[in-house]
């Protein structure tokens, strides 16, 4: 899942009976408690929203969009009569042409 978190949590015991006619949460403890959680998450959210990219890219993803991309070119390469060769010490292909 990727989302924000943040570590404070805050829950309502029976939340059916906290509100009021108006639909308000009424004032009591648990609604100060869930205010600052909210609050929390939204400076969290600001501070966190610039660096969203770099905490969503994943390095399994990474590899297997690298897999792909390195199968499309092996694809491309082989219909043009030529063959690759992995050199498994050094990680570098050698392009055997036709």
């Amino acid at each position: 899942m990727r989302m924000f978190t943040i570590l404070n949590q805050s829950s309502l015991p029976k939340a059916y009976t906290q509100f009021s006619d108006e639909g308000r949460l009424s004032a009591s403890g648990n609604r100060d408690r869930l205010v600052d959680c909210m609050e929390e998450l939204v400076k969290y959210t600001w501070v966190m929203r610039p660096h969203f990219e770099s905490w969503g890219d994943r390095f399994s993803e990474r590899k297997e969009r690298w897999e792909k991309e390195e199968q499309k070119e092996r694809e491309g390469i082989e219909e043009e009569g030529a063959w690759v060769e992995d050199v498994k010490e050094e990680g570098a292909k050698i392009v055997v042409a036709a």
